[in-house]
């Protein structure tokens, strides 16, 4: 199938007659979709995916509110670029498959992009809906509806796979960064191989979001495409110890991606801090997700506290204290210097760990953990907070309020305030420019202080979403492969 095939155009006729079947106002009066889910009572004792996904009939319906704009906004907002109305419209017209040929021409991950992006500050933050004081099109929902129908009827994708340059590229990585400008080159003619620490290959997509959120099944899904389009795989090898980028070079790459993403978790910094029972979130859900600590069976078990609270507001703070519910935690916590609208985690997830029981306990910051006669974590000392002035974020500043400190009994606490970038690339390679935060330092088109070099996602943003690592990917991708085939 042909680019052109799949796109059909903007000025299509099957478009001017989706238009002329109902109009403007009735699109709009036809209220955005729900998504259905799994009760909560039920899935907080199992793993299993909370969304469940949309049925035909629900998709078509939701994408009949598109009122298929001739300037489409939404797509600005978009990373990757998607060209948003021609998928949703395609699937109004009940060719699906369609749909999610047009998603894969610019996006590595659509199955997962339709899960775990923040559509509402993106995409969906542009529809004209917002204008109308009306709920966006659910452009995530159909996304994933989309990649989902294509893989449930046809396995892998189409794919448009270019005759070999004879170009070895490396790429360190397999998270999303990683992965996108890995399928981006291999669609270019590149021989792609992408080197993974780990002994699985996905990078946060596996071992950072549960599969309560994204399982995976369609994780190996979407690399299953990749490999199908000529990516090679390498588990178990450490750019920096088990090669170094001189090695690299020896073996005759062209070109090196660093995609290595922000693994070193952060702490406060505060007395207790190495009381057994205080971990980071990192390590929490790694040890889970990727290394079952969750099975009876488990050779790395982890601790399963009764009162467990949870230290941040990001997404990554509410997968850890949703996962601490079903790891079996009596009373599970979300502790937050801030108010609950300041919280960067997207609404949908906040309101799932609502209604699976989780306590918020806005404005409140740990000030120290005590330990009990064996040197385990029992409670907690948290100063309340009240807000000030807005910081450098926009987000309103806490300030303590004076000798307000409670102690909350906990015998667990996960520690998510953030991540840093892995030094280990930054510090391993000679000549590579690094900026005071650990990041690799790139240029506009993600260009290091070494020609070959490129690096985007998370060693260079410092902790981002899934979707701004594939559109660095993208972007790197098209920036390197002008550099190596002198294409001006």
């Amino acid at each position: 199938m042909t680019e052109k095939s799949i796109y059909e155009g903007r000025e299509a006729t099957w478009r001017a007659e989706l238009r002329d079947a109902m109009t403007a106002k009735e699109r709009v009066a036809i209220p955005r979709v729900k998504m259905p889910q799994l009760a909560p009572e039920y899935r907080i004792k199992c793993n299993e995916e909370v969304n469940q996904g949309l049925d035909e009939s629900q998709a078509i319906r939701e994408a009949t509110r598109c009122l298929d704009c001739p300037t489409p906004t939404c797509i600005e907002g978009c990373p990757v670029n998607i060209a948003i109305p021609d998928f949703i419209k395609n699937i109004q017209r009940g060719k699906v498959l369609i749909a999610a040929d047009i998603l894969k021409q610019t996006s590595a991950l659509p199955a997962v992009c339709g899960r775990v992006c923040p559509q509402e500050r993106q995409c969906e933050s542009r529809c004209i809906y917002n204008k109308m004081k009306k709920e966006p099109v659910a452009i995530g929902y159909l996304e994933r509806f989309a990649a989902d129908t294509q893989r449930e009827l046809q396995g892998l994708p189409t794919t448009i796979k270019r005759e070999s340059n004879g170009i070895k590229i490396a790429v360190v990585g397999s998270g999303p960064a990683g992965l996108s400008f890995a399928g981006e080159m291999a669609r270019r003619g590149f021989n792609v191989d992408v080197f993974e620490a780990l002994h699985e290959v996905g990078g946060v997509l596996k071992y950072g979001i549960p599969e309560f959120r994204l399982p995976n099944v369609v994780v190996d899904s979407e690399l299953d495409a990749l490999k199908a389009l000529g990516v090679n795989f390498y588990t178990n090898i450490v750019i920096g110890k088990t090669f170094s980028y001189e090695d690299l070079l020896k073996r005759g790459y062209k070109g090196l991606f660093v995609a290595s993403g922000a693994g070193l978790p952060r702490f406060m910094n505060i007395p207790g801090e190495n009381l057994a029972g205080v971990m980071s979130s990192n390590e929490y859900l790694t040890r889970i997700n990727l290394m079952g600590a969750g099975r009876a069976d488990c050779d790395t078990p982890v601790l399963k506290g009764r009162n467990v609270a949870v230290i941040g507001g990001g997404n990554t703070a509410m997968d850890s204290v949703r996962t601490a519910r079903r790891m079996g935690a009596e009373r599970a916590m979300i502790i937050y210097r801030r108010s609950e609208a300041e919280m960067p985690a997207r609404i949908e997830e906040i309101e799932h760990a609502k209604e699976e029981g989780v306590e918020f306990l806005t404005l409140c910051n740990p000030v120290e953990y005590l330990g009990d006669e064996r040197g385990r974590v029992c409670a907690m000392k948290v100063q309340r907070m009240e807000l000030g002035e807005p910081d450098a974020s926009g987000r309103r500043s806490p300030v303590a309020i004076d000798g307000a400190i409670d102690t909350i009994e906990v015998d667990q606490v996960i520690v998510s305030v953030g991540v840093s970038p892995n030094p280990l690339i930054p510090n391993s390679i000679s000549g590579l420019d690094v900026s005071n935060r650990g990041t690799i330092t790139v240029d506009e088109n993600l260009k290091s202080s070494i020609a070959t070099i490129y690096a985007g996602g998370d060693i260079v943003r410092g902790g981002a979403t899934v979707i701004l690592a594939m559109g660095d990917g993208r972007h790197a991708a098209a920036s390197m492969a002008k550099l190596l085939l002198n294409d001006e």
